[in-house]
């Protein structure tokens, strides 16, 4: 294809949008509404499964040991439990620190409930807290830990806990959450195709005798197509810029006025980075894709004259 007549077809293919001024706008408008409603269930998915990747990865293992456990036996069973390959991270906290921890959980109002349980009077026992690297390994993990113990003649180790019951069941919870929100967003996404598609197609039927008339008097099959093509392409990208556009400003001042409640709940929204390429990059992908289809299946069919 020539330059000249490159520029050709780019400068029809934008005229035709603005001549067909309604059938563009009904276009346009179904992209915008049906693009609209997928990326809205689609910041929903996405959060929902990074808010359950942060529930996730907040599983570990507390590993409480016996009263007057030996120094050197401690050491050794932290060196045990950090040389398995699932494990990521192995800390030591002394009984001091756990009482610390509870009085900050419990807040001033329950700070009462702890006094006089300082030093010698401390109930609580010294504990490894063990994160691992692939939370659903963390009762593989726990049962590696509680056959060191049983191997042991001394049995440092007084209980292994992680939730055991919770911790599958939100396993499987989340798991039902990501599949469900994929299976809406896929869902979506064919609906919004087949209404947009169809539109563009009813913006070229309503056109056919001019593709006729171009046929009849010479014109090549191609030369007939790409105003077409470009005419789709355009459509796609101006209806899915607004609804990226309205999202993503959305999205920002949602993160933005509800920050320090979220903060509160130790929730956190995805960032805005990661929803921007995400949202741009999919919603203007599908307009422009089947911008074009449209097009293209529409224009085939007005081409065999």
């Amino acid at each position: 294809m020539r330059i000249s007549t490159g520029f050709r077809h780019l400068r029809e293919g934008g005229k035709n949008v603005v001549r067909n001024g309604w059938m563009s706008f009904a276009s346009i408008s179904s992209i915008a509404i049906s693009l609209f409603v997928l990326g809205i269930f689609l910041l929903l998915t996405l959060n929902v499964n990074y808010l359950a990747a942060q529930i996730e990865q907040q599983v570990e293992i507390r590993v409480y040991l016996e009263v007057n456990t030996p120094k050197e036996q401690v050491q050794l069973l932290q060196s045990q439990i950090a040389s398995f390959s699932m494990v990521d991270k192995v800390k030591f906290v002394s009984k001091e620190e756990g009482l610390v921890y509870l009085r900050d959980k419990l807040g001033e109002s329950g700070k009462q409930l702890l006094d006089g349980f300082d030093g010698e009077n401390n109930p609580l026992n010294d504990s490894f807290t063990v994160e691992v690297t692939e939370p659903r390994e963390v009762a593989s993990v726990a049962q590696k830990i509680s056959a060191i113990n049983n191997s042991l003649p001394t049995k440092p180790i007084y209980r292994v806990s992680y939730g055991q019951g919770t911790v599958e069941t939100m396993f499987k919870v989340t798991e039902i959450v990501r599949y469900t929100g994929l299976i809406l967003v896929a869902g979506l996404a064919l609906t919004a195709m087949f209404l947009i598609s169809n539109t563009i197609k009813l913006t070229i039927v309503a056109r056919r005798r001019e593709i006729s008339i171009m046929k009849l008097v010479g014109a090549t099959n191609s030369f007939i197509r790409w105003p077409f093509f470009i005419e789709g392409a355009l459509l796609g990208i101006i209806g899915s810029v607004i609804p990226v556009v309205i999202l993503l400003y959305g999205y920002w001042e949602l993160m933005d006025s509800t920050q320090l409640d979220l903060n509160l709940l130790m929730i956190k929204l995805l960032p805005f980075e990661q929803v921007y390429y995400t949202i741009s990059g999919l919603l203007l992908g599908i307009g422009i894709v089947i911008g074009i289809w449209g097009s293209t299946l529409s224009v085939r069919k007005f081409l065999r004259v």
